[in-house]
């Protein structure tokens, strides 16, 4: 086939022997099988920030932490050499995320570098060498379905326990080997601590893949993974080999909203009378003058 443009430096430059076929086109990046020192990879292209549909990227990377302070400042300010490291962040995450979780004993495709905007990795296939299937076109006994979102629950545990949470996660975010399932699409790996949405990605995250599973096992469905891993989380007492439970005591308290407003209208009055106060104050400080009287220049 012919080489696509964003792949033609990496051929000239001998990083890609050829580029052999398609293999898919998302809301971020595409994504072709090349053929790399000797063996088939993936060759994944970031699309622009123009170009990207991925939605609420601002929610993804806050938290990330950006080691130069002149990229961090010009990221701030939205200049073009800040918009453009802030492509390169965006990109390189998914490098770091995916160094990071495979030291983690977590399964994602190994990568092999990120070259101006692309990202070489490793080609998951099945046992007959074809590219692996995603997740949501796997069917599975109710045993399978069990013991791979037990294996899913152990990875999310070991990916928060290295300080992160996939974002995106679900059945199209899974590919499934011989071996099990494999997690890929990280850019929008979450900084467990640093981002203030980590909890509700999480939830969310645990919700997608556990609502697959449960089509084949549906007591999966009153499992609690996500209360019990952050409350573990919050606790500082994550442990990457712990076994899960998938249970957790619940808040079942309503929330007491008369109280809440009452509290809210309380301080409300108190800043009123506060400021009251203080425009008495300047008032009782501020000497009456007659017509055309000024103030003493050399007080």
């Amino acid at each position: 086939m012919k080489t696509p443009k964003r792949l033609q430096p990496l051929v000239e430059e001998g990083i890609i022997d050829e580029v052999i076929s398609p293999l898919m086109s998302g809301k971020e990046a595409d994504v072709f099988i090349v053929r790399s020192a000797g063996e088939l990879r993936c060759a994944k292209i970031y699309k622009d920030a123009v170009k990207r549909s991925f939605k609420k990227a601002v929610q993804y990377t806050e938290g990330r932490k950006v080691r130069n302070s002149r990229r961090a400042r010009a990221m701030e300010k939205g200049s073009k050499f800040g918009r453009k490291q802030q492509e390169e962040t965006w990109q390189n995450a998914e490098v770091d995320a995916l160094y990071r979780l495979a030291r983690a004993e977590v399964r994602v495709p190994q990568p092999y570098g990120c070259f101006d905007g692309v990202l070489l990795m490793e080609l998951v296939t099945d046992e007959d060498g074809d590219v692996a299937p995603r997740l949501n076109d796997v069917t599975m006994s109710p045993e399978q379905a069990r013991e791979d979102h037990a294996l899913m629950m152990q990875y999310v545990l070991r990916m928060l326990a290295a300080g992160l949470i996939h974002g995106d996660l679900s059945e199209f975010n899974v590919l499934v080997d011989e071996d099990g399932p494999v997690i890929i699409d990280l850019p929008q790996a979450v900084d467990a601590a640093g981002n203030n949405n980590a909890q509700s990605m999480l939830t969310r995250d645990i919700r997608n893949v556990t609502e697959y599973y449960a089509q084949f096992a549906p007591e999966l469905l009153d499992t609690h993974y996500a209360e019990e891993l952050w409350g573990l989380f919050e606790e500082g007492d994550l442990n990457p080999e712990q076994i899960l439970t998938g249970s957790a005591e619940l808040d079942t308290h309503e929330a007491d909203t008369d109280s809440v407003m009452a509290e809210i209208r309380a301080v409300l009055a108190e800043e009123e009378a506060r400021q009251r106060r203080l425009k008495a104050a300047e008032s009782d400080e501020e000497p009456e003058r007659e017509p055309g009287e000024g103030y003493d220049q050399g007080a």
